[in-house]
């Protein structure tokens, strides 16, 4: 071999290894999407020099990309292509975690020849429903619009009702393969920080593959899992969550999923409704007072019936005692088999209609109430009175605001109605103190669950049971854990100044 060929040999050998050099980073990201058919490549010519761009098709804009990059890229000089990256706020990148990251999320992979320098630059595909009212949180006054599955759009929602510096976004990633982005939203000053700090400690601790809704985040950052109660309030109302905020909790938002995360959380704030707030006083103190009078008939009405069928006749006046009798003369079942029957069909009903298209799920509902009902009626397998009992029972556990909390109103009647069948009126009242007994031991993050009832704060029954005045109420509650109690000063002072 002559000098010559020795020579020849060792360039090629250089360019070789500055080929592999060059290529080594795009072939680390792009072995990632070896199987993936979504995967793409372009490739732009300027000035000889051979721009390589890497994207999913499934997740970027590609005509917008097309329009503000690809075809002024094209038309560039080499030396000011770095430049107009730059500008574009592309960001520059060797580190192949990061490249995938933002490739799934959206980005064009921009690979220059004669540098190993990688640009990504986002450009997501947008899809977005219009917003509108939540369907599960209907009020009669008040917004109506809700939520959406985009995360930007619903901080935008609450930055337009709360213009202010205080109100702070913290991001978060969650699910090491869904790498779900999540963001805590509180006032800043109203806010407890040790409060927020723990919320984001148990966040951290979230060590698994997929995060699909805030649903799957309730359950890792609950105080007690095993509680039927819920612990954090959910909504889709950008109202609300407003006004929770400006009481000084902490909202969990994630992306692709309208819900949102109140905390903390008590017993009442599930029987409060932005209507309460929209409507004068008085009747909204009837309506809240019908709500949590609906929560002791759920949960007791049937096993008070149950009681008094099988137990306690006497304390019924005597002019029921017959047509009691008679109602359940001649059914084959005992008053608890009777209602577990009832209740459980009733939960079928109320499943059927949500599962099914809305036009058959109201058909199933008028067939499942008219038609089943006068049916085992005329058969005699129930009795004409635990049909009101159950219809009342169903009514009631639908008047509770949140989902969550009519599911478990709806739970409750079931170990009541099987102490009453036992023991009468006294099992039942043993289920009832031990249900309040779990309210007062429950806390959300480190709130009183009970509160403020237990413990008990006269000044805070305000905005319970009842609801006086707005302008009355001068201090936010205790039980929202917020640093800032003060909320407004006399806002009536006007009337003063008229006496």
């Amino acid at each position: 071999m002559n000098f010559r060929s020795m020579k020849i040999n060792k360039i090629r050998k250089l360019n070789k290894n500055t080929d592999q050099s060059m290529q080594q980073p795009l072939l680390s990201f792009v072995g990632k999407f070896k199987d993936t058919q979504d995967f793409r490549e372009w490739n732009i010519q300027v000035n000889d020099q051979k721009i390589r761009i890497f994207y999913l098709e499934s997740v970027v804009s590609k005509e917008k990309f097309y329009e503000v990059v690809f075809v002024p890229l094209s038309n560039l000089k080499g030396e000011h292509i770095e430049e107009f990256l730059v500008s574009l706020h592309g960001k520059e990148t060797k580190n192949e975690e990061e490249i995938v990251n933002l490739l799934l999320k959206g980005s064009f992979a921009v690979c220059l020849p004669d540098s190993q320098k990688i640009y990504m630059v986002s450009f997501p595909k947008e899809l977005e429903r219009t917003i509108q009212e939540p369907v599960n949180e209907v009020v009669v006054r008040g917004s109506h619009d809700g939520f959406i599955e985009n995360l930007q759009t619903n901080i935008f929602l609450i930055r337009n009702r709360i213009e202010s510096p205080d109100l702070t976004v913290s991001y978060m990633t969650i699910g090491t393969k869904s790498k779900t982005k999540i963001s805590l939203v509180y006032l800043k000053g109203i806010a407890n920080e040790e409060i927020v700090r723990e919320i984001e400690r148990r966040l951290s601790f979230i060590k698994t593959d997929m995060i699909i809704s805030p649903g799957y985040i309730e359950e890792f950052i609950e105080d007690n899992a095993f509680s039927i109660f819920p612990q954090i309030l959910n909504t889709e109302r950008p109202d609300r969550v407003m006004a929770n905020l400006t009481e000084g909790r902490i909202i969990l938002m994630a992306e692709g999923t309208p819900t949102a995360l109140i905390m903390p959380a008590t017993f009442v704030t599930f029987y409060q409704s932005p209507d309460d707030y929209n409507s004068r006083w008085i009747p909204a103190t009837f309506i809240r007072v019908l709500r949590f009078l609906s929560f002791i008939i759920a949960i007791t009405l049937p096993g008070i019936y149950i009681a008094i069928n099988a137990f306690h006749l006497e304390v019924i006046p005597h002019e029921l005692v017959i047509p009691l009798k008679n109602s359940v003369e001649g059914i084959p079942y005992p008053p608890l088999l009777e209602a577990f029957m009832m209740e459980l069909t009733i939960e079928l009903i109320r499943e059927a209609g949500i599962r099914l298209p809305r036009p058959i799920g109201q058909t199933i509902g008028i067939v499942g109430g008219l038609v089943i009902g006068d049916a085992v009626v005329n058969a005699g397998l129930i009795s004409n009175i635990m049909i009101v009992v159950v219809a009342l029972t169903a009514v009631s556990s639908f008047v509770v605001p949140s989902n969550e909390m009519s599911t478990t109103v709806r739970l409750l009647r079931f170990p009541l109605m099987i102490l009453a069948s036992i023991m009468g009126f006294v099992g039942l009242m043993f289920g009832i103190i031990y249900i309040l007994i779990a309210l007062c031991r429950l806390e959300s993050f480190g709130v009183p669950y009970f509160a403020p009832f237990a413990p008990f704060r006269l000044k805070e029954i305000k905005d319970t049971f009842i609801r006086i005045p707005l302008w009355m109420m001068n201090k936010r509650p205790q039980s929202s854990g917020a640093i800032d109690l003060f909320r407004q000063k006399d806002s009536r002072g006007w009337k003063k100044h008229e006496e």
